[in-house]
């Protein structure tokens, strides 16, 4: 599955229409999510992850979708099942990504 891109503009009904999503936050200036990305993309391929939808939102442009999530450091990752926050985590760590998504199980 692709990665979205979502904006605050279609964020909200993003996230409650797909019932388990998980969103990484980045800046274009931030290395530690650039190096990220291909990770994350990967990762929206696992089948294990069939039933997520994953995307993609600019911290800095979003400041809205931002703030649902209380983003506090980049790259920063929320899980949510039915457009309610269920955990966040801010890492660079592939492993603590899994264990964030086998809360939306």
């Amino acid at each position: 599955m692709a990665v979205e891109v979502l904006t605050d503009e279609n964020f909200e009904t993003t996230i409650n229409e797909n019932g388990k999503t998980i969103v990484k936050y980045f800046a274009g200036w931030c290395g530690s999510c650039r190096l990220f990305a291909p990770k994350f993309k990967r990762l929206s391929g696992d089948e294990r992850f069939s039933d997520v939808s994953f995307a993609d939102v600019d911290a800095e442009k979003n400041p809205e979708a931002r703030k649902l999530a209380g983003v506090t450091n980049l790259p920063f990752f929320a899980a949510f099942k039915n457009g309610k926050l269920v955990d966040t985590i801010a890492t660079s760590k592939e492993e603590a990504v899994l264990e964030l998504l086998e809360k939306l199980k």
